[in-house]
Order: C-alpha cells, then sequence, then structure tokens
C-alpha cells in the first residue's frame, strides 16, 4: 500500500492525518473487507510514530464504523455500513445513489386477503385483495434486509417478480403515475429470528434494526405499507433534528 506521508510540521495531529490515509486506502480498495491493519507495533515502527499516536488513529477508524477489533485476529477491515437518512425514499434509490451495487432477490409474491390490521393500515375493506411481496435486498453482493411490503392489488399493473428484481418499488409505484408524497414510519430494533439470520447470513443472536412505514399518495391515500428488517452492523439510520 502506498501511503502519503506525515506532515510533522502540520498542526493536523500525526494521529488524525494516518487515519486519514487508511480510511483512504479502504475507500480505494486497496484495504478490502477482512484484511487486517498491521500491528500497532509494526505500524508505529514503519511510520515513526509513538504507539499512543497509532493507537488513536486506530480508534478513529473503529469510531467511524471502519474496522473492528477482533481477539485473535487483530484489527480487521469491515465491510462499510449504508448510513440512510430518514427520507421518503427507497432503499434501492439510496444504495445506487451512494454508489453501492443494490441487487434483489424475491422471496414471495402473491395476492392475499387484507386481515383486520392490513385493512385498516391500507384503509380498505376487510378481505379486499392487497398484493404481499417479500424481497432480500443485497449491497454489492452482501444480504442486507429483508422487506415485506403490502399494496392495494391492481395498484401495480402488469408487475411481475422479475420488475420487483430490477429495481426498487417506488420507482415501480412511480412508473404507475403514483406520485408519492408523505410516510409515516416507526424504527426500532430486535433480535433476529432463524429464519431472518439465515436469509441475511448473519449470527442467530444478530439484531436487526426494524422499521416500519405507510406511504401515502398526493391524495392522501395509504399506497403501501412496509414492514422491513436491516441487519446492524451493516446499516444505520442518520436524522436531522431540528429545535422548535
Amino acid at each position: 500500500m502506498t501511503e502519503r506521508p506525515l506532515d510533522r510540521n502540520s498542526p493536523i495531529p500525526l494521529y488524525f492525518q494516518i487515519a486519514e490515509n487508511l480510511k483512504r486506502a479502504i475507500e480505494d480498495g486497496m484495504l478490502k473487507p477482512g484484511e487486517r491493519l498491521d500491528n500497532e507495533l509494526d505500524l508505529t515502527e514503519r511510520l515513526g510514530v509513538s504507539r499512543p499516536t497509532v493507537r488513536q488513529a486506530v480508534q478513529r477508524l473503529v469510531e467511524q464504523g471502519l474496522v473492528v477489533r477482533r481477539r485473535g485476529l487483530g484489527t480487521v477491515v469491515v465491510v462499510p455500513r449504508i448510513l440512510r437518512s430518514v427520507a421518503l425514499t427507497s432503499l434501492y434509490d439510496d444504495l445506487s445513489a451512494n454508489r453501492r451495487h443494490p441487487s434483489t432477490t424475491v422471496l414471495a409474491a402473491s395476492e392475499i386477503e387484507a386481515d383486520d390490521e392490513l385493512a385498516s393500515v391500507l384503509a380498505l375493506p376487510v378481505g379486499a385483495m392487497v398484493l404481499s411481496v417479500e424481497r432480500l435486498r443485497l449491497a454489492d453482493g452482501t444480504p442486507l434486509a429483508i422487506m415485506r411490503n403490502h399494496l392495494p392489488a391492481g395498484l401495480l399493473k402488469g408487475r411481475s417478480e422479475d420488475a420487483f428484481e430490477r429495481t426498487g418499488l417506488y420507482e415501480l409505484l412511480r412508473s404507475q403515475g403514483v406520485e408519492l408524497h408523505a410516510g409515516q414510519q416507526i424504527i426500532g430494533a430486535r433480535r433476529a429470528t432463524a429464519r431472518e439470520a439465515k436469509l441475511l447470513q448473519a449470527p442467530r443472536t444478530a439484531t436487526v434494526l426494524t422499521m416500519t412505514r405507510t406511504t401515502f399518495d398526493s391524495a392522501g391515500r395509504p399506497v403501501e405499507h412496509g414492514s422491513h428488517a436491516y441487519l446492524a452492523d451493516r446499516y444505520s439510520f442518520k436524522m436531522t433534528l431540528i429545535a422548535h
């Protein structure tokens, strides 16, 4: 790995320069997920700095979610976590915008009768037909989320499982002339079920972030209700809070 030289006359602390050099190497793919960083002693000797300086640099990378310390392995580069703003966008669109490569596997797609809960959420009569779709979303080939969505039957005309694999749900809705206007959502966390852990290729003890969202069109009608589970160590939500 070619490293930028440290500027020892700069007001920028050495630990910060080291951390930025390593961060750049990770982002450029010179250090790949699963690779180990040199140990603190090797970095100290190679860079000509003190061990506390190296330790502080590595800690900065840990706090940024770029590396983790693992017993018996040392400091390991991790798969970049998806940082998603809480906005009325689809995960597919957000991944594409962040230069990640989204792909989708449709786990199930069928029409079902709305029970009391679905009928209430989607403003439909009990027993009305609802399209139920369950998908596994991947980023750069790595499982990230399990998404379950329900829509009034007939809202997506001529839909196919292939269409759900090619693009995001919101793009499909927009292509049908549906104008998405607002959403109500709840974010939480829980332990993954055995099935979720298997699909996400995660330990049985893994934690998932959950998001339940109902989306409305410009006339205020519910057009979609989703319940998603995101693997917590690969995903996080970003929010902006404003004081009133």
